[in-house]
């Protein structure tokens, strides 16, 4: 390869110097659009306000959910909602989604019955919802792990010769771990249509940026891959759909893999357990509620004369109708099958599983029988 050839290729992976950006904080749009970027349609950026306002307000009732029991515990994504909402908006129905815990809002924006979202969290099943019919694969806990699987099934895609895209949504902690080199790794070699979104929301529950990378972004991690990478202002949605699309059009297209980082913020705890104040100050948090990914769509889109006092308040109504269905949806008590704990353990049970399962279930028609006596 030329020295001329070798600079291409290379100035090709390299990220934005600093984040895309269309729309700025205070919701006006920024001088000059990004090179290389379009703009979303009016239409698709009130869809993704009205996501983002849904979202937020199911956001906002899990997490009062927990206080009442019933939820075990809710990661919130309050203030990653841009990037929870453009991540589906950007892929097709035909499209793999590999979520994390926290990516609750983006399996209600693909059309996930809130309920069934919840299930995990509320301990009933490992995944409500069916992963091969809402092409959404069960929400992972361990770190990275998912990724793997985005790339395998990304490269499955590509082998069958179908034009579809796995997207992985990681949390900037992730990207500290083995399986995540891995990932990218073989989906460069192999060209697999993947897209890897980290949603940098600052902190891997209580350890900071600072303290997981040197790197000058976490978009730079997919150079020495040889992942094509960016960077883009995670609370600005205008640029997060717009940088999502051109990624997963790449992938589509046979070009390989793509890393987006999105730089967001964290709001709420880690999860309900977790205590925030220990580890950062409420200057910090104010400093980003400035930057509202919600607040900051509905000024820009008002601002083009496209989102009234109407829309809103007709939004507002829908949010809370989702609120409402979701409540009654989680406080009726679930009916559960004690012996369905056997049930997908493996392929074949083993002798020791069915051994197991037949001795619960004497105990169970023993416990009935007593009731009825």
């Amino acid at each position: 390869m030329s020295v001329k050839s070798l600079r291409q290729t290379v100035q090709g992976l390299l990220p934005s110097l600093t984040p895309v950006r269309f729309v700025g904080e205070d919701g006006a749009p920024v001088a000059g659009p990004p090179a290389g970027y379009t703009e979303p349609p009016v239409g698709t950026l009130r869809e993704a306000y009205r996501r983002m306002v849904l979202g937020r307000r199911f956001d906002t009732q899990a997490t009062a959910l927990t206080k009442q029991g019933r939820l075990a515990v809710y990661p919130s994504s309050r203030g990653q909602e841009a990037c929870q909402v453009g991540a589906v908006l950007a892929l097709r129905p035909d499209d793999w989604l590999f979520p994390t815990y926290r990516d609750s809002v983006a399996l209600v924006t693909r059309g996930i019955d809130p309920v069934e979202v919840l299930t995990l969290l509320r301990g009933d099943w490992h995944c409500g919802y069916d992963p091969a019919a809402t092409r959404v694969a069960p929400q992972c806990t361990p770190l990275a792990t998912q990724v793997l699987h985005a790339t395998g099934m990304a490269e499955s895609l590509r082998r069958k010769g179908a034009d579809g895209v796995a997207m992985a949504l990681i949390g900037d902690g992730a990207t500290s771990e083995g399986d995540f080199h891995e990932a990218l790794n073989f989906a460069a070699v192999f060209r697999a249509p993947v897209v890897f979104f980290v949603q940098n929301n600052q902190y891997a529950i209580s350890v900071p940026l600072a303290r997981q990378t040197a790197a000058p972004a976490l978009a730079y991690k997919g150079i020495g891959h040889g992942v094509r990478s960016e960077q883009v202002d995670g609370n600005d949605a205008v640029a997060v759909l717009a940088v999502l699309a051109s990624a997963v059009a790449h992938a589509r297209a046979g070009h390989g893999p793509v890393l987006v980082e999105a730089h967001t913020y964290r709001m709420d705890a880690h999860t309900n357990a977790d205590d925030a104040t220990r580890y950062r100050r409420d200057e910090e948090v104010e400093r980003w509620r400035a930057a509202d990914p919600v607040e900051r769509l509905e000024t820009y889109l008002r601002s083009r004369g496209a989102l009234t006092d109407a829309d809103t308040a007709a939004l507002r109504e829908e949010a809370e109708e989702l609120a409402a269905a979701l409540r009654a949806g989680m406080n009726a008590d679930s009916v559960l099958d004690p012996l369905e704990l056997f049930d997908h353990v493996y392929a074949e049970p083993t002798p020791q599983l069915r051994e197991q399962r037949d001795r619960l279930a004497a105990e169970l028609a023993a416990a009935t029988q007593a009731q009825e006596d």
